[in-house]
């Protein structure tokens, strides 16, 4: 296990993580506000999040803006262009390949999403990139896993 573990949230697992007050997303958010991990997303998924609570939850924006201070979230926007070329054979959706681009290009090493249609279900993903994909769950899973073997 790396210093600190480096973890995408796209915009499902960072708005489930804002929306419920418990489960494995909150967890993570707690963690990268503990310093125990470092919480990455990119520009597209702060756009996204911002839309999807002003239309579902605008009470939560305040919770938002919270989050993304006190975890110190880093905020990518660069993008590697031949991983944006390779993420085109692997997703459909142009904003999907852009957030799994700036993903890769930030060096992470997990990737947390519970879009199952477009990620969590898309075996070509995993034999490709060079990080773990999976549901924040998992991402514990894997953390507690990295963290018994370092010991």
């Amino acid at each position: 296990m790396s210093a600190r573990e480096r973890i995408f949230l796209d915009t499902s697992a960072l708005f489930a993580g804002i929306w419920s007050a418990t489960g494995g997303a909150r967890l993570l958010l707690k963690l990268g506000e503990a310093g125990a991990i470092q919480l990455i997303a990119s520009s597209q998924v702060l756009s996204e999040i911002e839309h999807v609570i002003r239309r579902k939850a605008p009470e939560l924006l305040v919770m938002m803006a919270l989050v993304l201070e006190r975890t110190q979230i880093e905020i990518t926007s660069q993008v590697n262009p031949e991983f944006l070329e390779r993420c085109e054979v692997l997703l459909e959706h142009p904003g999907d390949r852009r957030v799994l681009a700036e993903a890769w290009t930030a060096g992470i090493d997990f990737f947390v999403t519970f879009d199952q249609e477009h990620f969590l279900s898309n075996s070509k993903l995993c034999n490709i990139v060079p990080f773990r994909i999976g549901s924040a769950g998992d991402c514990i899973n894997w953390l507690g896993a990295s963290f018994r073997d370092n010991r």
